[in-house]
């Protein structure tokens, strides 16, 4: 068997899936490596070349979320009988191991058990635009290298077990908690002020055309115009947040150990993902890893 597969799906965010083929198609092969094509993007084809890209209508409908992870989870459970472990997440979601390991992530994978899901921590790369003028040209670490916890995406994406993901993928059906030492999950959303507003123009947009609202188009509250807010004025507000001085986050794998359970009689299981207010620089070691 193969070792490793990457499954997102996409609409429009070419940026965020330049990142994604650049981090995954690089290190696992693009041929190992499926792209859903939400609306048949020809600028999302052209530049996933060499992956397996399966299309799929663009229309606006109901319960999108729901339908979206009910066929991200149908993927994963085929291609789990091919490749020994399966990522799956949303296109600005990205698993690092830390280079303080001594390896990357494939090779990470290469010598990781199977039978298990793992679970990264969440680290949400925030651009500081008071501290980091410069533009992403390239590389993401190291134009940006603050960081903040984000329990939210500490999540189950990694799987090699029998297992079901929640809708936006923040649960498993799996009984037992990983969550290696060395694993991060590092969410791009907030990585560029200028990137984050003109994918937020598109996502409102979509919404808009839905005609509908949040609970009938089951899609996140994020996507609605009405519930983004200043966008300025949040990214100044990362300033805000206390700097850490180690990046040391074994408490945050900790607290998640001791209030792992079942999330209700659902066949999901969960943890505390309480909101922090606080912020790290990454280490020298991180630059280049994204």
């Amino acid at each position: 068997m193969q070792t490793a597969a990457a499954v997102t799906m996409v609409r429009d965010d070419l940026f965020f899936l330049r990142a994604w083929l650049d981090h995954y198609g690089e290190m696992l092969g693009r041929e190992n490596c499926y792209i859903i094509n939400h609306g048949y993007g020809s600028e999302v084809a052209e530049l996933a070349q060499g992956c397996n890209i399966i299309g799929i209508p663009g229309d606006p409908h109901k319960n999108f979320d729901v339908k979206r992870w009910g066929m991200l989870n149908s993927l994963l459970g085929g291609l789990r009988k091919y490749f020994r472990h399966v990522i799956v997440g949303d296109v600005d979601e990205l698993v690092v191991v830390d280079p303080a390991a001594g390896k990357n992530l494939l090779q990470y994978l290469e010598e990781a058990p199977e039978k298990q899901v793992l679970t990264p921590v969440g680290l949400e790369v925030i651009h500081r635009v008071d501290l980091e003028p410069e533009p992403i040209t390239d590389r993401i670490i190291g134009p940006r290298r603050f960081v903040r916890p984000a329990p939210h995406y500490s999540k189950p994406c990694i799987v090699s077990a029998a297992s079901k993901l929640s809708r936006g993928g923040h649960f498993a059906q799996h009984p037992k908690l990983h969550a290696p030492d060395e694993l991060y999950l590092f969410h791009l959303k907030f990585c560029d002020f200028g990137q984050y507003a003109e994918a937020m123009d598109r996502r409102n947009a979509i919404t808009a055309e839905m005609g509908d609202d949040i609970k009938g188009t089951a899609i996140g509250r994020h996507w609605f115009g009405e519930a983004r807010g200043e966008d300025r004025e949040m990214f100044e507000g990362f300033a805000d947040l206390t700097l850490e001085k180690d990046f040391d986050l074994g408490f945050i794998r900790k607290r998640m150990h001791r209030s792992f359970r079942p999330r209700g009689d659902t066949g999901y299981f969960e943890f505390n993902r309480p909101d922090m207010s606080t912020q790290y620089q990454l280490p020298e070691r991180f630059i280049g890893v994204i």
